[in-house]
This record gives C-alpha cells, structure tokens and sequence, in this order.
C-alpha cells in the first residue's frame, strides 16, 4: 500500500517564511481564503486572530502551523493538493506576509485515482483543531 499524501504541503520559501513570520508573531495559522479582496491567497494569521468556524475543514500542519480551509472552498479543491510556496510581492491585507516584499501563493497537483481514494476513507476534520 502506497503512502497517503498530505493534503497540504508546503516548498522551503513558504517554510522559511512561516518561521520568520513565527520569530516575529508567535504561533501562527493558516487560511486558504476563497476570493472576495484578497483572491484566493493563503492568509497567514497569529494564532488566535482569526476564527475558525464548525464548517472550516484543518487540512494539516505546515512547519507545525494549522492549515484551514472553508467547506466551500474544499468541495472545488477536493481533488488537489495544495502546495504552498512564496513569490515576490504583497501578501493579502490582512495576512502576516503582507509588508515583507514575499507573499504566499498556492499551487496544486491533481491527486492519482489512488491517491483520492485513500484520502476518501480518512474522516475530514471540522472546525479548531487541537494545535489551534
């Protein structure tokens, strides 16, 4: 049997930022925002500042920071893993990596036939997570 992959991940650049954001902030999440201002960026938050609801789904950990993102959001998703990595520019106005000159950006690969299967039989976590 093959390894279940993780439903997020995330490269070196968005770790390496996630911990400079951490040494400034503290304990940080994550949130993959569904559009509206800020398109569909991931948000990053200090832990606490931003309210995960009953119908937010925890997607895992990256570098030990929650990941979230809304029920919506995750039916168009489903089939992805996000991957998340870091270009040059503005973050979201009120994500954490707004201000540093690099901004998180999601990219995704399809899930193999497999892999979604897999995935299918784990039970989705709603709402806070433990870590959160």
């Amino acid at each position: 049997m093959s390894t279940i992959p993780a439903r997020v991940t995330a490269t070196e650049a968005a770790l390496e930022l996630l911990q400079t954001l951490r040494k400034k902030h503290g304990a940080l999440m994550l949130f993959q925002s569904g559009g509206c201002c800020d398109g569909s960026a991931p948000m990053c938050y200090a832990r606490g500042d931003f309210q995960v609801g009953d119908a937010d789904i925890y997607l895992g950990d990256l570098d030990g920071e929650p990941f979230y993102i809304g029920a919506e959001q995750y039916e168009y998703w489903k089939h992805t893993q996000l991957i998340i990595d870091v270009v040059n520019g503005n973050g979201g106005m009120f994500s954490l990596d707004n201000g540093s000159g690099r901004r998180f950006l999601t990219r995704s690969r399809l899930f193999s036939d497999d892999e979604f299967d897999q995935l299918a039989q784990l039970p989705l976590q709603c709402g806070l997570h433990e870590n959160a």
